[in-house]
Formats: C-alpha cells, structure tokens, sequence
C-alpha cells in the first residue's frame, strides 16, 4: 500500500523541483495528506460505530476483549477495521482497485468516504500522474476566484489565469459528474440497470453510482452487490470509462501549453502567494465546494439517506 501512494505522493515534489519552487509542492502533498487523514478518520469512525440494524436485534458490536467490536460484515479477521479502513480509503484515493475487505459491506458513511474520493478525481494522491494534475486544475480554480475576490487577475506560478485556462479547467471538473451521473441515471431508471442490483432503495442506487464512480475516475473497486457483468454494464461502464478518462487529456494538455507560452510576472504585493497554509485551506474549501457539491445531490440520494434510514432501524 505504501508503495501504491509513494510515487505519486513524491510527484509532488517533483513538481516544486521542476518548478523552482518546492514550497509549492509541500503545499500540494500538505492537501492531499489533509482530505487523504479526513476520509480515512471517516471511515475508520463509521465502521467502529457498527451497524444500527443488526444493534436492535441485540448484537453486541462493541469492543471487547473477546471481539473488535464495530462493522465486522465483509472485513478480513487478521485485518480489522482500522486496516481495512485504511486500504479502501488509500485505494480509492489512488488509481489502484485492489481491496482487502468488501466495500459494499461498509456502512452507509463507511462507503460515502471512499466513493467521494473517486469523485473528486482521485486527486489525493491519484495515480501516477493523473493525481497531481487533477490537483494542480483546482489550484488554477482556487487562484481564479480567490482572484475575483479581491479584484485583481489571477496568477499562479508568475503566469496569468485568463479566460482560456479557467474554461477548460472547468472542462476537467464538469466531464467526470457529467458522465457519472448521466451513467448513473441510465441504471437506475432502466430495467437492464436495475436487474442486476441486489439490493433495493438507497444502498442499490450506491452500487450504481459506486460503478460509475469507479470507471470514470480510473479506480476499478466496486460494491460487489452490483452484477455489472452484463451487456448494459459492460458497454455503458466501457462508454464512462473512455469519455470520463480520455476527454480530460485535451484541456489538460491545453492548459499546459497556454501556460508555458506564457512570460513570466514579477510577484507584486498584491500577488496571492500559493504556498502557505492559508491558501492550502483556501484549495481545501474550493475542492470540496466545487467538487464535492456536484455530487452533493447524488450522495444524499444513496448512502446519506441510507444512514439515516439505519438510524431508524430501516433497512434494505
């Protein structure tokens, strides 16, 4: 697992080496460690609290001597919960795929953590790469309307923000939900999606948005309650898999190029310095307001009103 995250954690210094500027780079990895600590505290916490269901039944989930207590349901004995918390949240936030525990098993709150991560883009970390630009697209966003804010043009890294970056920045960030959601949809308002779920209500609606969750941002996990091992599945996860990956490459590359063409301006006073903590903050809030919230909508529909309705004693 350390190996999965050590070389796309060290592009980021990499990228302050490159740069001339490493204190651009312990800002980037700084943010990427800070959602990286919160989805795992997350999900660590949820698991440990244990199921509301089976709790009214009489199960004893609390920690003992004689048990780990908690949401043990589709977790490897010699692991627990704190590691297998610990891969689903370190895989997902990493291009990798691989699990050591059943992620469809995981509580509601359990689950939401680590499908949120791939639907920021896997930019914690990420894959080999595609992380660190995915990062790097919502600085150039957080440097823009922090700019707005105080009325001047944005900059970053000595070269101007302009209309042509934040255009197809906005591409990378509105692809992915685009073709999620759009996948998602399909699945769950068609018979072929909907016949290949095993389970009802909120926690079926998750497998569906988990799936395509999964193949738009490069992961490969799934909520194994999902048969996605059919013609629907096969060709409309193939479909995400292409346009949510492949349609990024352009306005990445585009913003690359019209940056490098770019000269150099000398930093002023009322130049927003990128290095500090105080905007490491400022890209958290923009992150998860810009990323997040356009899968606010989907996540209140799966697993935020699946806990609830747990909470109530209601299951599916």
């Amino acid at each position: 697992m350390l190996a999965i995250l050590l070389i796309p954690a060290a592009l980021t210094y990499m990228f302050g080496k490159m740069i001339g500027d490493t204190r651009q780079g312990w800002m980037v990895l700084a943010v990427m460690f800070a959602l990286f600590v919160g989805s795992l505290a997350t999900t660590i916490a949820a698991e440990q609290a244990g199921n509301p269901a089976p709790a009214g039944l009489g199960v004893d989930q609390s920690a003992s001597d004689l048990q780990p207590g908690g949401n043990m349901e589709g977790k490897e004995v010699r692991f627990g919960i704190p590691s297998s918390a610990l891969w689903a949240t370190a895989t997902t936030a990493a291009s990798n795929g691989s699990v050591n525990s059943m992620h469809d098993s995981y509580t509601p709150l359990g689950g939401l953590a680590p499908m949120l991560l791939m639907q920021l883009g896997e930019i914690v970390f990420g894959g080999v790469g595609s992380g660190l630009y995915g990062m790097l697209v919502f600085v150039i966003i957080a440097v823009f309307v922090a700019g707005l804010m105080v009325g001047r043009t944005p900059e970053y890294l000595g070269k101007k923000v302009e209309v042509f970056e934040i255009k197809m920045a906005a591409l990378v960030i509105l692809i992915p939900p685009m073709t999620v959601l759009l996948g998602t949809v399909l699945a769950v308002v068609t018979d072929a999606g909907t016949t290949s779920m095993l389970n009802a209500g909120p926690h079926g609606f998750s497998e569906a948005l988990y799936a395509f969750s999964s193949a738009g941002n490069n992961n490969g996990s799934a909520f194994a309650g999902l048969n996605a091992n059919t013609p629907f599945y096969n060709i409309a996860l193939g479909i995400a898999m292409l346009v949510a990956r492949y349609a990024l490459i352009v306005p990445v590359l585009a913003i690359a190029g019209s940056m490098a063409r770019k000269k150099n301006a000398p930093p002023g006073s009322g130049t927003l310095p990128t290095h500090t903590l105080l905007f490491a903050g400022w890209l958290i809030a923009v992150i998860l307001l810009v990323g997040a919230l356009a899968f606010l909508p989907a996540l209140a529909l799966g697993p935020i009103v699946e806990h609830l309705l747990l909470s109530q004693g209601i299951s599916f």
